[in-house]
């Protein structure tokens, strides 16, 4: 059906102005009235006059909207001769008598960029997901298993050169996704945005899907797909900063509205655009109205919430004299922070099976806790130390590794602080960083190894796991956004190890619950050997609940196997090898334990029972235990 509309009430404009309405997409934009016409309602509190132009007047003045009379700054009006699939924009009269043409921030639809008005959609979409909307909350929970592919639309696959649409993407990536065993799929911003070098972080729709691959219906029709084949889908949003187009929100009325007045408050200096003003009201309601938007009308089942460290720190980016302290003399944004909490109570209050995620990259406390408890309320946190850590190791040499050996270790330190999830994202492979692979030392079979090796290193960490398209394969090539990735690779040795190597950990990881339901506890994690430095080993074990068996993994990061390695373990009787990065099905040299492993009454490792095991050059080995 489309989007519900109602005219504004007393309780809506009480709401708007304290900042916590959450469906004012039901009141502002354009709406089709149920005998003819649109109605068109716009937030411009300091302009002289507003007028709606479009494909049916001609782009003229004919159709002027009038300024409501409780102070509101709400200008609207009825256009009996609009017709869905019309385009259309708002002229603004701004207080200095400038004249402006702006999109409609509550459009539902737009043109095809790089023309930039908006569309009237009166569209809708049949859904046909009910089965996984009725059980996502298991799927979506914290003790659930959860593999998410990161995905570009624009440049994932292509048919002759050309994007394609929603619907033959859901077709292709549903299969591909379901066969590779990842449990969710993560969207780069599809919220429309002029610029398709941004990626979609330079965002100017916050209602409308990116007309580059089809319409709203289309999209709809694209997560319903995905549900239908079991397969999560969670949006990047970006609330954190805007272009400055001029179509868009910045100045929208003639004046900083949507943005702060103040160059030390209002621009990023990082990214060339605006910062939302979180202290004023409306400007928080649009917000929260735009990210539940997304989980209702379009089923998403989680909101990954970029850059926000760059919202609660006000000099971020800066340097002295380029900020603006807070009312305590702090750097801390109060403003950001009362949002984020706002935020996300309305996404846990309303819609409690699904899930919000931080881009949070500093030690701010507490950020995956509840609100209530003084945490910013977030699910889920991206672990950027973890990533930074790691990568930092894997591209040592073998050799100097031993120098190195507490970055694997340090994250345990932290890793249940937060609710973490492990990211190997897009933003690891671009800008001159190199591809996953390419970050590895060694000739072609040592990368290969070591990127498996990493992989399930990484499988196994406490915390979800996120990776970027084309790291599953090893794609030497970096991430470019124009093309796609470099599917003909997977045939070649290596690549297609790798790739089966991912579809295997993601299978362990689903079938094995010591490898996902205490994510988030220690008392799911459990270090054998943290301190074999001279070797590059490490070994620990992971647990679940209700004497689900325990699994044991170990890398070795050397190119030199290691015969007769014992290690303690907590449980005696026989471990059974359920993955080996270096077996000759990924590409490796075929090393191995011949499928399982017996306790012997050895003492090691502070435990009564060990194992003796062969562990192969630059692998990770997970040896399910006995119940």
């Amino acid at each position: 059906m489309p989007i519900s509309h109602a005219p504004l009430s007393p309780a809506d404009l009480h709401l708007f102005r304290e900042g916590t309405h959450t469906r004012l997409h039901e009141r502002l934009g354009a709406h089709l009235q149920p005998r003819g016409g649109v109605h068109f309602a716009v937030w411009a509190p300091n302009a002289r006059q507003v007028h709606v132009i479009g494909d049916w007047n001609y782009w003229s003045d004919a159709d002027p909207l009038q300024a409501r009379e409780d102070g509101s700054g709400i200008w609207e009006g009825t256009v009996a001769q609009a017709q869905p699939g019309q385009t259309y924009k708002y002229r603004i009269v701004g207080p200095q008598g400038q004249t402006l043409e702006k999109a409609d921030p509550f459009a539902f639809q737009t043109e095809l960029p790089p023309a930039t008005a908006s569309r009237i959609w009166g569209g809708a979409h049949a859904w046909t997901d009910a089965e996984w909307m009725v059980g996502r909350a298991a799927r979506n929970a914290l003790d659930a298993p959860m593999a998410i592919y990161e995905v570009h639309p624009g440049s994932w696959q292509r048919q002759d050169g050309e994007f394609l649409g929603w619907r033959e993407l859901a077709t292709r990536l549903a299969a591909y996704v379901k066969d590779m065993g990842f449990t969710h799929v993560e969207l780069m911003p599809v919220t429309e945005h002029p610029f398709y070098g941004s990626w979609g972080y330079q965002t100017t729709g916050y209602f409308a899907p990116t007309a580059r691959y089809g319409t709203p219906e289309d999209f709809m029709a694209f997560v319903d797909h995905l549900h239908r084949q079991d397969i999560g889908v969670i949006l990047d949003w970006v609330p954190s900063h805007f272009p400055t187009d001029a179509h868009g929100l910045a100045q929208f009325d003639g004046t900083y509205l949507y943005e702060h007045a103040d160059p030390r408050q209002g621009f990023h200096p990082e990214w060339n655009s605006a910062i939302f003003n979180y202290g004023r009201n409306e400007v928080r309601s649009f917000l929260l109205s735009s990210a539940m938007y997304w989980l209702e009308h379009f089923h998403i089942d989680g909101l990954r919430v970029d850059a926000v460290a760059s919202m609660l720190y006000l000099d971020y980016a800066r340097g002295p004299g380029q900020w603006i302290p807070n009312v305590h003399g702090g750097r801390e944004n109060l403003e950001a922070v009362h949002f984020v909490r706002e935020l996300n109570r309305a996404v846990y209050r309303d819609h409690p099976d699904t899930f919000t995620v931080a881009e949070e990259s500093t030690a701010w406390p507490m950020v995956s806790r509840p609100t209530e408890m003084g945490g910013l309320g977030f699910g889920m946190k991206w672990n950027m130390g973890w990533m930074h850590d790691t990568l930092a190791y894997l591209k040592e040499e073998p050799v100097h590794r031993r120098w190195h050996h507490h970055r694997m270790t340090f994250s345990l330190v932290y890793a249940f602080n937060e609710n973490f999830v492990l990211p190997l994202s897009h933003d690891e492979v671009v800008h001159g960083k190199g591809s996953l692979v390419n970050k590895m030392p060694g000739d072609d079979w040592q990368q290969f190894a070591n990127l498996r090796a990493m992989f399930g290193y990484m499988w196994a960490h406490p915390g979800k796991k996120l990776l970027f398209m084309g790291g599953e394969f090893g794609q030497r090539r970096e991430w470019t956004h124009d093309g796609e990735l470099e599917w003909w690779v997977t045939g070649l040795p290596g690549h297609g190890g790798t790739q089966r190597l991912v579809r295997q950990l993601n299978e362990a990881l689903r079938s094995e619950p010591a490898l996902y339901q205490l994510d988030f506890s220690g008392e799911g994690f459990e270090w054998i050997e943290a301190d074999d430095a001279e070797r590059s080993v490490y070994a620990f074990v992971r647990k679940g609940r209700d004497g689900a068996p325990p699994v044991l993994v170990v890398s070795n990061f050397t190119p030199v196997p290691r015969e007769n390695y014992r290690l303690g373990v907590p449980r005696a009787g026989r471990w059974s090898e359920i993955v080996n990065s270096d077996a000759r099905e990924f590409d490796g040299s075929g090393w191995g334990n011949l499928g399982a492993v017996d306790t012997a009454p050895v003492p090691s490792h502070g435990r009564p029972q060990s194992l003796v095991l062969s562990l192969p050059p630059l692998s990770t080995l997970y040896l399910k235990g006995p119940a």
